[in-house]
């Protein structure tokens, strides 16, 4: 299943699996992921999600199928020029040894060391840390903040990357609901100046409410891929995931919110 648009493409796979000894982990998926915009990409846990972020991200390798970045074979980029065009969020906000919150920002810009972009870095390095709000954070050490203080940090080194491309790995699960919501207003505000951006969510209703396109991986194959409004049934929820739902509009946007049905 493959899903276009008018708009740039920046990344396809092009029905690819994924399989490690006699497992399948992801099998025949193929799709686009555009400049611009926000991809969403859901389902219930060992669906396949992080895995497929690994593929894009050129992490992993695919056993089938191939991976394409700008329309050039993800696996003739080299490593420096991956980072200079794409920057991942990953699950695990760990570092190796105790550095500073402001340490592990300015490594966001390890890629661009002896080029000209080596220029925006003091620009590039403030500018993530105000959009994340972490000013009070820079001198503390990495190890000992709270589990989401590490996740807005990690986060401020991703934008401080300044790549055209964004990956984020459940980049919500730590946070609390102001800055849930904060995170997903970011990942838009990129794709308003024209990036792609990659975010593997569980919160179904977060995913609508922010995302151009959803993606729906359910036992490593692409269930659904579109509008939050086409995705986002009761019947494919209550089929992927397990469990009776209901589907009601935002009263402020229109897009649609999933409530778990609930028999107390």
């Amino acid at each position: 299943m493959t899903v276009t648009t008018t708009t740039t493409t920046a990344l396809t796979l092009d029905a690819v699996s994924y399989q490690v000894g006699p497992h399948r982990i992801i099998d025949d998926v193929s799709l686009d992921v555009h400049y611009g915009q926000v991809l969403a990409l859901v389902g219930p846990n060992g669906a396949g999600k992080s895995t497929v972020l690994g593929l894009l991200a050129g992490d992993i390798k695919p056993t089938a199928g191939a991976v394409s970045l700008d329309h050039r074979l993800l696996a003739t980029w080299d490593s420096r020029e991956l980072a200079q065009t794409r920057a991942v969020l990953l699950q695990a906000n760990q570092v190796a040894f105790s550095f500073t919150a402001q340490d592990v920002i300015d490594m966001g810009r390890a890629p661009w060391i002896g080029t000209p972009q080596a220029d925006q870095d003091e620009d590039a390095i403030a500018e993530a840390i105000a959009v994340t709000e972490i000013e009070h954070l820079q001198q503390r050490s990495f190890p000992t903040l709270s589990g989401g203080e590490k996740a807005r940090v990690s986060l401020a080194r991703v934008l401080a990357q300044r790549t055209r491309i964004v990956m984020l790995d459940e980049p919500t699960a730590a946070l609390d609901l102001r800055h849930q919501e904060e995170v997903l207003r970011i990942a838009r505000q990129i794709a308003s100046q024209g990036c792609a951006v990659i975010v593997v969510l569980h919160d179904l209703s977060l995913a609508a409410a922010y995302a151009d396109t959803i993606a729906i991986l359910h036992h490593g194959r692409l269930a659904a891929c579109g509008a939050p409004q086409e995705v986002l049934t009761a019947e494919r929820v209550e089929q992927i995931y397990g469990t009776a739902v209901r589907i009601i509009a935002d009263p402020d946007t229109g897009r649609p919110v999933v409530l778990p049905r609930r028999h107390l």
